[in-house]
């Protein structure tokens, strides 16, 4: 191993692709799931997740592109990252909006079934992210990213009982907003630590390799 410890970088930026690999793999796979039952069970919730989900599974997508990369690439992935997250929370309110007019019936049992599934998925995400949570701005924004999906998921499957037992669609309602909201205040909150990150990186940051941003 060199003196400038090359060599633990490489080893750092694998375990780092692999670790995005396994999350994207996991929140593709949970976007599907929560989309289909979440349109079939009429929940707005669920669609909710289901699109925090494919946002997410997107994030990683860039958060594999700048692993190895420069700390600005890195930064500037971070930041397409919050963009993306406060975009979401937009299209969620637009869907709250729609069903609180044209009206839905949800499902509470379905809405718990999958949620409680999509909880599992997240908390997993959460143990492959527990070694990398203070790492550089990309692999912090993943970490956000998770912990609000677990919110999400506790706050849907409340929701579906509120459904089930009330017979009431207000909860599914109530949830989407929320989840917005936590969406945003999460992209608002990437987007804040990748601006304090360029604002750290100074005038010779364009011309420093992968290796010394690291």
């Amino acid at each position: 191993m060199s003196a400038c410890g090359c060599g633990d970088i490489e080893i750092k930026n694998r375990a780092e692709s692999k670790v995005l690999w396994q999350l994207l793999a996991i929140n593709a796979v949970m976007f599907l799931l929560e989309f289909v039952i979440g349109w079939l069970a009429q929940s707005t919730g669920l669609i909710a997740d289901s699109l925090d989900m494919l946002a997410d599974a997107g994030v990683y997508g860039i958060g594999l592109y700048a692993v190895a990369r420069t700390l600005r690439a890195k930064t500037h992935a971070a930041s397409i990252s919050g963009v993306l997250q406060i975009a979401l929370a937009v299209v969620v309110v637009i869907d709250v909006i729609r069903r609180y007019f044209l009206g839905s019936e949800p499902f509470g049992l379905l809405m718990m079934g999958v949620s409680v599934v999509a909880l599992l998925a997240n908390l997993g995400c959460l143990a492959l992210l527990a070694k990398h949570r203070d790492g550089e701005v990309h692999m912090r924004a993943s970490w956000i990213f998770s912990t609000n999906d677990v919110l999400a998921n506790i706050g849907v499957i409340l929701a579906g009982a509120l459904v089930y037992v009330t017979g009431s669609r207000t909860p599914d309602l109530i949830i989407g907003f929320i989840i917005a909201l936590v969406v945003a205040r999460g992209g608002v909150q990437i987007l804040r630590e990748a601006w304090q990150s360029y604002a750290s990186l100074g005038c010779d940051s364009d011309t420093s390799t992968g290796n010394q941003s690291l």
